[in-house]
């Protein structure tokens, strides 16, 4: 059976627009992921999955251990549904309530930890409770005044600042400082098939575990430190190996989106897909319209953040129209054997975003569908 006529089969009975979760595929990249990581434990970036079952289906493994939060309001549900004791919580938080729930919480604060990277951030801890802190170091490479590789995160660059910050978080009562978190977004995030980007990312990878040594050091003299954190799904094995990190982390290649195509070394298999039903045939014998698609991943703007065409392939998007909030024009060879009425299998640029757009995945195992789980959307959360 051909891979469309296996997706076909399997949800012959549902009508799209639907997404699917491959737990073949998700299992096989998971255990690609702890290849690449080695003996170092991979944190499971929720932002990636977004998906309560496939969270514990990941953490489950031997390779995965802790969530790494998008927002504390996600660290503090997924506390309360016991899902983990060990939650990062990846981007400075600002939200009050939430934070008044984590002071108030003596469990949630003992198992939640924020990042922080400005003593302004500080200032809005509230107090009741021991609140555990990490310390965000500049992963970018600066290898001129007047160039920035990488992404605007953390101001705190050189090992002065990180002490200056570990200084001012330990001189404040009912905070501790328990950890420190790098994320080189310029290696982890961005395809390297082409030998001059590749060539950026050894210089950058190189300063990185230099400059993140000095820090780390100089930070362990004010505070021990229960972990160092790094790494992303695209830079696995190239951090893993660094004797200063104790974890990593990761999310998107349990999916496999499309951004992981322009990557050498490794190829998620794409464990997630969403159809979409051909509603129109405008004209041209070699056009059909499909509902929905606008789903379209965050980021620089461009072509590589709109969805692609997974089955049948062949098909494109239109340039002039791209992927429409209602409907969208696909063209190509493939298009003269459909009909009303079929579907097209398409793969999102990017992981968890996916799942803003449905409330549940339906779950793929061989040729036949075993449930489905449901989408933080699904559930009625809606993080960010």
């Amino acid at each position: 059976m051909t891979e469309r006529g296996r997706l076909d089969a399997a949800t012959a009975d549902l009508d799209p627009p639907l997404a699917l979760l491959d737990l073949d595929a998700f299992d096989a990249n998971a255990a690609d992921m702890e290849r690449r990581a080695g003996a170092t434990p991979i944190r499971l970036a929720t932002k990636s999955v977004r998906c309560l079952d496939l969270t514990r289906r990941a953490l489950a493994r031997a390779g995965f251990a802790g969530v790494l939060a998008f927002t504390l309001p996600e660290a503090l549900w997924l506390h309360g549904l016991g899902v983990s004791d060990d939650l990062l919580v990846a981007y400075p938080t600002v939200d009050r309530g939430a934070l008044a729930r984590l002071a108030a919480d003596p469990a949630a604060a003992a198992a939640i930890t924020l990042v922080v990277d400005d003593a302004a951030q500080l200032d809005l801890l509230p107090r009741g409770a021991t609140i555990g802190v990490c310390l965000e170091l500049d992963a970018s490479w600066r290898p001129h005044p007047r160039v920035h590789v990488g992404v605007r995160r953390s101001p705190v660059h050189t090992a002065g600042a990180a002490v200056a910050l570990a200084a001012a978080i330990a001189a404040r009562p009912g905070v501790e400082l328990v950890g420190v978190m790098a994320y080189e977004a310029q290696v982890a995030g961005v395809g390297n098939r082409r030998a001059a980007v590749a060539a950026v990312q050894r210089a950058s990878l190189g300063e990185l575990a230099e400059r993140r040594a000095a820090a780390v050091a100089a930070v362990s003299e004010i505070a021990p430190l229960r972990f160092v954190n790094a790494g992303g799904t695209g830079s696995l094995e190239r951090v893993a190996g660094d004797p200063d990190v104790t974890e990593l982390s990761a999310g998107s290649g349990l999916l496999g989106p499309t951004l992981f195509d322009g990557y050498r070394g490794f190829r998620p298999r794409p464990a997630a897909l969403f159809a979409l039903p051909v509603v129109r045939r405008p004209g041209p014998p070699d056009v059909v319209t499909v509902l929905g698609g606008g789903y379209v991943a965050s980021g620089p703007p461009g072509r590589d953040r709109l969805p692609s065409v997974h089955e049948p392939a062949g098909l494109r998007l239109l340039r002039a129209e791209g992927a429409g909030e209602v409907q969208t024009p696909l063209r190509g060879r493939a298009a003269r054997g459909l009909r009303v009425g079929d579907r097209v299998w398409m793969r999102h640029a990017k992981a968890g975003e996916l799942c803003e757009r449905f409330d549940a995945l339906h779950l793929l195992v061989g040729d036949s569908l075993v449930g489905s789980a449901a989408t933080y959307r699904g559930q009625g959360q809606t993080f960010l």
